[in-house]
């Protein structure tokens, strides 16, 4: 063979692995799929009432915006009107029921759907779950076109999906993209593993659906991370496995019951397992124990590490949460914990967690379990270092406050530091409790904080 005919298979062989990269760099082709599926999409038109705050901040000149700020006192006579919003969702049987997000129908007066043949049918709200974001409706007739459901557990990093949605009202959009990373949980969030993707979402796109390759739901698409409201590569869908236990909670009892083992906890990191004589930094460390909780009954002390929950392992506390948030109370759980450096079998019996207390890492349950007012909070003990940082003795870190709550409507935020509630110190977790159960409706209680360093007094409004 000659030099040329060398140089001729060289060249080939060049352009064919440059055809090769090219074809597999190339997008997936989703036209056939979306044609397929759009029928079961949805757009969602929701009609909200507008706060008398929110009418007078859209009608207040911008003038005295800049000169007054938001400190304006609104007219009594002034009456709340409405508004509009937007949203998607999809047919998951084909007797009308379909699956949204919470945060598209809260506080809707009145939800209206438009299929893909521009039909608009009125839905009802059969239940929303604001903890992990899903919400049912359902709208009368049958033979509607319900999607397929995936199996979330074959749904893989790197795996190509689609998303079908009314992004800023443009109805029937679709966006690609491939899976980022799974059992993504957020901001401290623990009752969704989200799947984190590329796909570009935005307002809009709430509410809709995220397929797999085959058609199949995975996921329901829910938010975005951004630094400027606009998407930046990093979407987030709750997984379709998670979604529909909701969903038949929510057909069964209009709302979801959680399960309530009654502990804190914290991840391993890198120091704690070499002091646990651990390989690796895994399993969910107990940093207390909630007194008379089925953790308390069941044996489990402070120090624990839990290793596997009902033989799964716990590779992080977000996965014992996961767990916990999937099983119904009343259930038997073994737990294979570690302690003095050996394993061990415990047996808890699960309870029902209160309505008002997310099943988070941290956050002390039972805050309704005695008489007093709802609050609407989720609380925690300080660490020794946060007591060292506020130079406090005690007290309860507020992680988290529902929206519309007492709490929230007297202005206590996340990350408030609580010392006192009518003059009784507040060190503990139960003595908060105490604290709150003694409180009477139609009073003010005088509450003692530290926010960022800052000492203060509220005044919570107890209805």
């Amino acid at each position: 063979m000659n030099s040329r005919s060398i140089q001729k298979g060289m060249y080939a062989a060049v352009f064919t692995m440059a055809a090769a990269q090219t074809q597999a760099s190339a997008p997936v082709d989703f036209s056939n799929l979306v044609e397929q599926v759009s029928p079961g999409v949805v757009s969602v038109n929701v009609v909200k009432k507008m706060s008398q705050e929110e009418l007078l901040q859209q009608q207040v000149p911008e003038i005295l915006k800049r000169f007054f700020g938001n400190q304006i006192i609104i007219p009594q006579q002034r009456m709340p009107q409405e508004k509009t919003a937007y949203g998607s969702a999809f047919f998951i049987s084909r007797d009308g029921y379909l699956l949204t997000n919470h945060h598209v129908v809260e506080d809707a007066s009145k939800v209206t759907i438009m299929l893909n043949d521009r039909r608009e049918i009125d839905a009802k709200v059969v239940g929303s779950d604001e903890r992990t974001d899903v919400a049912l409706l359902k709208v009368e007739g049958n033979n509607y076109p319900a999607l397929a459901i995936g199996n979330i557990d074959q749904l893989k990093v790197g795996q190509p999906v689609l998303a079908i949605g009314s992004p800023f009202g443009f109805d029937y959009s679709a966006s690609a993209g491939i899976v980022s990373a799974k059992s993504r949980n957020m901001m401290g969030e623990t009752s969704v593993p989200f799947i984190q993707t590329d796909v570009a979402l935005n307002p809009g796109n709430s509410g809709g659906p995220l397929f797999n390759q085959q058609g199949q739901v995975v996921g329901v698409n829910s938010r975005i991370f951004s630094g400027t409201g606009g998407y930046m590569g990093l979407s987030f869908s709750i997984p379709v496995d998670v979604a529909m236990d909701v969903v038949d909670q929510l057909k069964k009892n209009g709302k979801v019951t959680r399960s309530y083992l009654g502990v804190m906890l914290q991840d391993i990191d890198r120091n704690l397992a070499e002091a646990y004589k651990l390989p690796k930094p895994e399993g969910s460390l107990i940093t207390q124990v909630t007194p008379n909780s089925p953790a308390a009954k069941a044996g489990l002390r402070s120090g624990d590490v839990i290793m596997k929950y009902n033989s799964s392992p716990i590779s992080r506390t977000a996965d014992l949460l996961n767990y916990l948030n999937r099983t119904s109370p009343a259930q038997v759980i073994q737990l294979e914990v570690l302690r003095d450096d050996k394993p061990r079998v415990i047996s808890a019996t699960l309870t029902t967690a209160p309505d008002d207390t997310p099943a988070k890492a941290g956050a002390t349950p039972a805050l309704t379990a005695r008489k007093g007012p709802v609050l609407g909070v989720a609380i925690r003990a300080l660490t020794e270092m946060e007591k060292s940082r506020f130079n406090l003795d005690g007290g309860v870190l507020i992680q988290d406050v529902t929206r519309g709550g007492l709490a929230a409507q007297s202005r206590i935020m996340p990350g408030d530091v609580i010392t006192q509630i009518n003059g009784k110190k507040v060190t503990t977790p139960n003595d908060f409790v105490d604290a709150v159960s003694g409180l009477q409706k139609n009073t003010v209680a005088r509450v003692a904080i530290v926010r960022e360093g800052q000492h203060a007094m509220i005044g919570l409004r107890i209805q």
